[in-house]
């Protein structure tokens, strides 16, 4: 199906996932005091192609001349143009144990009125936690997943430009403070379900043979090690336990790239579809009415305007107990766009025939 959809030109990603099957405790749920930390900081990117941000950005022009001060080399902010550099978030995810020498994703969003990050570097930035404290300096090329293109009369935009990341572009200064690990531990599931829980408890019961798990609610698995075995043995086995997770109708829609993700246990009730659209195109031509030569009359511009209206013939789907697969086949099949696509499956969840869960990014 997704060849299907490169064929016709449309940029949708359908990607087909499951959770009927044997999965690790340590996929689906993490030790209490493994939590991950986020951290930002302010920085800069250099080296754009004219994409980045205006003279009228302050903080911006500020911020160079700053840096070029610590340098030793005194400017006048005045007296700069800033549209190779672009002011930016730097924000990262601190993972719980890292420690310094790592290496982590760092994610970068314009904050000026630049254009475009496409081609620029960020340059050395320190993030910063909740504490004030460094834990990460972050520099490298930016990467972006959308661009831009523009002329005197039309531009073109995909995507997100203004949005990039850097693959292993932070390095870990500072770690974290370690407390060691107690005898009893809880265990929280990403995803709370009672069922769930009680799953878990019963396959870690098995696993150690002895009753070393409790589940306290939907979310929360007190375990308690048993004796002779240290702390990280008994969490790896844990971690590597596996469960046969339920099923989980699920239907994701990033609506800023146009991907859909559905799980396969997703199904829609008899309902039909009508896919339709209106396009208005106006076009100003402006005229100039000439007098003849030697009248009273005067020389005017007389406005013409052209008003086209287009209607496609709306395309009718009749559904019966189909799949979302089989739908967005067939809406492939008679040329809907990605957006005519995620509309219909939001329009389906309202009138409540889709049998699943709809989350949007």
């Amino acid at each position: 199906m997704v060849g299907k959809s490169i064929r016709k030109g449309i940029a949708l990603l359908v990607v087909l996932f499951s959770f009927g099957f044997a999965t690790r405790v340590g996929d689906i749920a993490s030790f209490e005091g493994g939590r991950s930390n986020y951290l930002v900081g302010y920085g800069l990117v250099v080296g754009l192609k004219g994409t980045g941000d205006g003279k009228s950005t302050i903080f911006t022009v500020k911020s160079i001349a700053n840096m070029l001060n610590r340098m030793g080399i005194v400017v006048d902010p005045r007296r700069m143009t800033t549209k190779n550099v672009a002011a930016v978030m730097v924000s990262a995810k601190l993972p719980p144990y890292a420690k310094p020498g790592m290496r982590v994703d760092v994610e970068i969003s314009s904050i000026g009125d630049a254009k475009s990050l496409e081609g620029g570097t960020l340059i050395m930035t320190p993030l910063r936690g909740p504490d004030g404290e460094v834990y990460i300096i972050a520099q490298g090329q930016v990467l972006v997943s959308g661009y831009e293109a523009r002329g005197r009369g039309a531009q073109q935009v995909k995507n997100t430009p203004t949005v990039g990341y850097i693959p292993n572009g932070g390095v870990v200064e500072r770690e974290l403070p370690f407390q060691n690990i107690p005898d009893e531990i809880n265990l929280y599931l990403d995803t709370p379900s009672f069922s769930l829980a009680k799953l878990v408890q019963d396959r870690i019961n098995a696993e150690f043979g002895a009753q070393v798990a409790l589940a306290i609610d939907g979310s929360t698995i007190r375990l308690k090690k048993p004796e002779g075995i240290s702390h990280v043995d008994f969490l790896a086995r844990v971690e590597n336990v596996r469960v046969d997770v339920p099923s989980t109708a699920r239907v994701v829609i990033d609506s800023r790239s146009g991907v859909v993700l559905f799980g396969g246990d997703v199904t829609i009730n008899p309902v039909s579809v009508v896919v339709g659209s209106l396009t208005v195109s106006i076009k100003e031509t402006p005229e100039v009415s000439q007098p003849p030569p030697l009248s009273p009359g005067q020389t005017r511009v007389v406005p013409r305007t052209e008003v086209k209206v287009q209607e496609k013939e709306a395309r009718v789907l009749e559904l019966k107990g189909a799949t979302v697969s089989q739908l967005v086949e067939s809406l492939n099949r008679i040329g809907a766009t990605p957006r005519e696509i995620i509309s219909v499956l939001q329009a389906i969840k309202a009138a409540g025939a889709l049998r699943a869960k709809l989350e949007l990014l």
